[in-house]
C-alpha cells in the first residue's frame, strides 16, 4: 500500500513538473487569443456603446447596435459587405491561380535564371505595401484617364493589385508542396502522351487541393482585412468602400465615435471567414503542413 502511495506521489510530482506548466501556458495563450473576440461580442450587444463603461458581460444588452448598423443609409453595411466579398473572392482566386502556375513552372522546369527568379520574388515580397501606396495611386490615377474602369474608385484595379501582391509568398509555399510530389508521376503521364497542361490540370491540381485551399483561405482573410491600399484606391465613397474601410467611418473623427455599430459590424464581418473554415476544414490540416519538409 505504501509502495502504491509513493508511486502516485512520484507520478503527481512528475506531472506537475513536466506537464502542468504546459497546460498553464496553453490556457494563457487561449485566453490571450479569445479575449479580443469576447470583448468584441460584448461591445456588439452593449447598447450603451461606450468603451469607458463596457463590461465583459454588459449590463444593458440588446440589438440596438445592429439596428443602427443596418438602418444607417449614409453608411450602407450590406453594400460594403458585398464589395468586400467581390474583391476578396476574386483576388484570392487569382492569387491561387497565378501562384500555382508560377510555382509549378519553378518546381518542375529547370531553366536559366530560375534561382534568380525565386530569390527576386522573395526579396520583393519583404518590402511592405506602405512603400507602394503612393506609386499605386499615381499608376491607377494615370490609367483612369484613358480607361475609366481601371481608375480610382473602381474595384477592378484593386483586384488586379491584390492578385499580384502575394505572388512571392504563395509561389514559395506552393512550390514547396509541388517539390514533395514525385516527378515519376509526370514522367508516367508523359509516356502516355500527356502534355504539361494536362499533367498540371489532371494530376497536380487534384493532388494539391489541400494546399490550394489553405492558400485561398489565407489570401481571402488578408484581403478582407486590408485597409491601406483599399482606402487609397477606392477612396471614401460610401458605395465603393469595403467593410474594413467602411467600418472605420463609425469611429472616424474626434466627437462622433460610434463603437457599438463598429463592433457589431466587425462581429458580422467574421461570418464569411468562419463559414469558409467550416466548409474547408477537412483540407486545412493537411494543407498547412504540406511542403514543410522540403523546399
Amino acid at each position: 500500500m505504501s509502495t502504491l502511495k509513493s508511486f502516485n506521489k512520484r507520478k503527481l510530482r512528475f506531472w506537475m513538473k513536466k506537464v502542468l506548466w504546459r497546460h498553464l501556458v496553453g490556457l494563457v495563450v487561449i485566453a490571450f487569443s479569445v479575449f479580443p473576440l469576447v470583448w468584441m461580442i460584448s461591445g456588439a450587444f452593449d447598447v450603451t456603446g461606450q468603451l469607458s463603461t463596457q463590461q465583459l458581460i454588459p449590463m444593458h444588452k440588446g440589438l440596438a447596435n445592429f439596428e443602427q448598423l443596418f438602418s444607417n443609409t449614409e453608411k450602407p453595411f450590406l453594400v460594403w459587405a458585398r464589395n468586400s466579398m467581390v474583391v476578396a473572392l476574386s483576388a484570392a482566386a487569382l492569387q491561387v491561380i497565378i501562384g500555382a502556375l508560377a510555382a509549378y513552372s519553378l518546381s518542375r522546369h529547370r531553366f536559366k535564371g530560375r534561382k534568380l527568379t525565386l530569390t527576386t520574388i522573395l526579396i520583393v515580397q519583404m518590402f511592405p505595401q506602405l512603400l507602394a501606396a503612393t506609386t499605386l495611386f499615381l499608376i491607377i490615377n494615370t490609367f483612369g484617364k484613358s480607361f475609366v474602369f481601371l481608375g480610382l474608385g473602381h474595384q477592378l484595379p484593386l483586384i488586379l493589385i491584390f492578385a499580384g501582391s502575394a505572388l512571392g509568398v504563395n509561389t514559395w509555399m506552393l512550390k514547396s508542396f509541388f517539390d514533395t510530389l514525385p516527378t515519376e508521376i509526370d514522367e508516367a503521364a508523359k509516356i502516355d502522351g500527356a502534355g504539361h497542361f494536362a499533367i498540371f490540370s489532371k494530376i497536380i491540381i487534384p493532388l494539391a487541393t489541400p494546399i490550394f485551399v489553405v492558400t485561398f483561405l489565407l489570401s481571402f482573410i488578408g484581403i478582407l482585412n486590408e485597409y491601406l491600399i483599399t482606402s487609397v484606391i477606392l477612396g471614401l465613397n460610401g458605395d465603393k468602400m469595403t467593410v474594413a474601410v467602411g467600418l472605420q467611418q463609425f469611429i472616424y473623427g474626434q466627437y462622433g465615435k460610434n463603437w457599438g455599430p463598429f463592433t457589431a459590424g466587425a462581429l458580422l464581418a467574421t461570418i464569411p471567414v468562419l463559414t469558409l473554415f467550416i466548409f474547408l476544414q477537412k483540407h486545412l490540416v493537411s494543407g498547412l503542413v504540406s511542403g514543410s519538409t522540403k523546399g
